[in-house]
C-alpha cells in the first residue's frame, strides 16, 4: 500500500486527485470540532457510552456525535436511506423499472439523497428529545439541552441536517474527482481519527490501572493486539479472494475475419457483500431500542441502569412491574436482547446470514449474466447455455454468499465476545471498524493501481 502511494504521488494527475481528497477530508475533520449551540456535549458523550445505538452512530460519525458537532449525524442517515430505497426498488415495480434506465438511476440517487437528509432531520431531533426526556445529564447534573425550547430543537435539526447534506455532497465530489468511493472514504477517515485516542486510553489503563477495576489489565493489550492482527489478516485474505468461473468464447467468422475463440473468466468475490450485512443487522437490532427509548425513555433507562448495577433479578422485578408501559416486550428485549447475551448473538448471526443473501439477490443477477454470455457467443465449458448456465452461476454465488456470511458472523461475534471481557475496549478496534478500514484501504489501493496502469500503458504505438 505504501509503495503504491509513493508511485502514485509521482504522477501529476493522480497527485491532484489525492490532494483534492485530503483537502475535503481535512474540512470534514475540522467540522467535527465545531459544536452545535445549546447542546451539552458532556451529557451527549455520556449517553454515547451507555447506549449501543448511539455508540454505533458515534463510530460511523467519526466521534462527532460524542461531541455533538455540526457533523454529529455523520453519513449514517444517507446509508439508512439507501437501504430503504433498495428495499423499495424490489417491492415496487415502477422503481425497479426506473433502476434499469440510466436517467432512472440518477433519479433514484436523487431520491436517496432526499430520504437521507429527511432521516437526518428526524434522527437529530428525535435523539435529542428522547435523551432530554430521559433525564440524561453530565457528571455535574446538567441536562442535555441548556434551553429546552421549540426553537432549540429546530436549530439542532437544521444544523445537523445541513451537516449530513454537506457530507453527502462531499462524498460525491470525492467519488467524482478524488480517489476511492467518497461515502466509504468519509467513514474510513472518521474511524481512523478515533484510533490514536483509543491507543492512548489503552496505554493509560495499562500504566495507571484503577484499583479494583483494571488489576489484570496488563494482559489485555497484547491480547487485543493479537486479535486485531488476526482480524486484519483474515479480512485482507477474504477480501482479496475470488472464485473464477472459466468462460470460453466461440469463434465467429465476420466477412473475411475470424473473431472470438479466447478464454477468460468471471471473477466472483468471496465476500462480495462487504460490510453491508453487518450494518443491516446492527441497524435492525438497535431499532427496537430506539423506539422504546422514544416511547418511554425514562423507564427504559431505569431498567437498563438497574440491569448494569443491580443485576438481572432487580431489573426483572422492575420490568415485571410494567413501570415502562411497554409490557412483556420491554422485559424480554432489555433482559435477553441486550448486547452480550446469548440470544443477542444468535439473532445477530441469523440477521447477518439473512441480509447477506438478501443483498446478494439485489446486487447479483445470474440470469442477466447468462443472457449476456449467450448473446456474445460465450459459454462455460461443460455447461449448456441458457438456464443451466444461470443455475450453475447461481449455485456458485449461493455458496460464496454462505461463506461470506459465515465469515462475517465469525469476525462479528467471536472477537466481540473476547473483547467484551476487556476493560476500556474502544470501538475503533472492533470487528466492524476493522472490516470497514481494511475494505476501504484495499479498494483505494486497487483504484490507485488501476489509474497508474492506465497512465503507464503504452499501447500499440509505444
Amino acid at each position: 500500500m505504501l509503495k503504491t502511494l509513493v508511485n502514485a504521488w509521482k504522477i501529476k494527475d493522480i497527485r491532484t486527485k489525492i490532494i483534492y481528497t485530503l483537502i475535503l477530508i481535512l474540512i470534514y475533520r475540522l467540522g467535527s470540532f465545531i459544536p452545535v449551540p445549546n447542546v451539552n456535549a458532556a451529557a451527549i458523550a455520556k449517553a454515547a457510552d451507555q447506549y449501543d445505538m448511539l455508540q454505533f452512530l458515534n463510530l460511523l460519525a467519526g466521534g462527532a456525535f460524542g461531541s455533538f458537532s455540526i457533523f454529529a449525524m455523520g453519513i449514517s442517515p444517507y446509508i439508512t436511506g439507501s437501504i430503504i430505497i433498495n428495499l423499495l426498488v424490489i417491492a415496487i415495480p415502477a422503481l425497479e423499472k426506473l433502476q434499469k434506465e440510466e436517467d432512472g438511476r440518477q433519479k433514484i440517487e436523487k431520491i436517496t439523497r432526499y430520504v437521507g437528509i429527511g432521516l437526518a432531520l428526524v434522527q437529530s431531533i428525535g435523539i435529542i428529545f428522547s435523551l432530554q426526556s430521559s433525564g440524561m445529564a453530565d457528571a455535574e447534573g446538567n441536562p442535555v439541552l441548556r434551553n429546552d425550547s421549540v426553537l432549540a430543537y429546530i436549530t439542532i435539526g437544521i444544523i445537523c441536517t445541513a451537516g449530513t447534506a454537506f457530507l453527502v455532497w462531499m462524498g460525491e465530489r470525492i467519488t467524482e474527482k478524488g480517489i476511492g468511493n467518497g461515502i466509504s472514504f468519509i467513514i474510513f477517515a472518521g474511524i481512523c481519527a478515533q484510533v490514536p485516542n483509543a491507543v492512548i486510553k489503552l496505554f493509560q489503563g495499562a500504566i495507571n490501572p484503577q484499583p479494583g477495576v483494571n488489576i489484570t489489565y496488563w494482559w489485555q493489550f497484547p491480547l487485543m493486539a493479537a486479535i486485531v492482527f488476526i482480524l486484519v489478516g483474515g479480512v485482507t485474505v477474504v477480501e482479496r479472494a475470488e472464485r473464477r468461473i472459466p468462460v470460453q468464447y466461440a469463434k465467429r467468422v465476420v466477412g473475411r475475419k475470424l473473431y472470438g475463440g479466447q478464454s477468460t473468466h468471471i471473477p466472483l468475490k468471496a465476500n462480495a457483500n462487504g460490510v453491508m450485512p453487518l450494518i443491516f443487522a446492527m441497524t435492525i437490532l438497535q431499532f427496537p431500542s430506539m423506539i422504546m427509548q422514544m416511547v418511554d425513555a425514562g423507564g427504559l433507562k431505569l431498567i437498563t441502569d438497574t440491569l448494569r448495577t443491580g443485576g438481572r433479578e432487580a431489573a426483572l422485578a422492575l420490568a415485571t412491574g410494567a413501570s415502562t408501559g411497554l409490557g412483556w416486550f420491554t422485559k424480554f428485549y432489555t433482559l435477553h436482547m441486550s448486547s452480550g447475551t446469548v440470544v443477542y448473538y444468535i439473532i445477530y448471526s441469523l440477521l447477518i446470514l439473512a441480509f447477506a443473501y438478501f443483498y446478494s439477490s439485489i446486487s447479483f443477477n445470474p440470469i442477466e449474466i447468462s443472457k449476456n454470455l449467450q448473446q456474445n457467443g460465450g459459454f462455460i465449458p461443460g455447461i449448456r447455455p441458457g438456464k443451466p448456465t444461470s443455475d450453475h452461476i447461481g449455485r456458485i454465488s449461493n455458496r460464496l454468499t454462505l461463506f461470506g456470511a459465515v465469515f462475517l458472523m465469525v469476525i462479528a461475534v467471536v472477537p466481540t465476545v473476547i473483547m467484551g471481557t476487556m476493560d476500556n475496549m474502544s470501538s475503533p478496534f472492533g470487528p466492524t471498524s476493522i472490516l470497514i478500514m481494511v475494505s476501504v484501504a484495499l479498494e483505494t489501493s486497487t483504484q490507485l493501481e488501476s489509474l497508474m496502469l492506465m497512465r503507464h500503458y503504452k499501447g500499440f504505438l509505444g
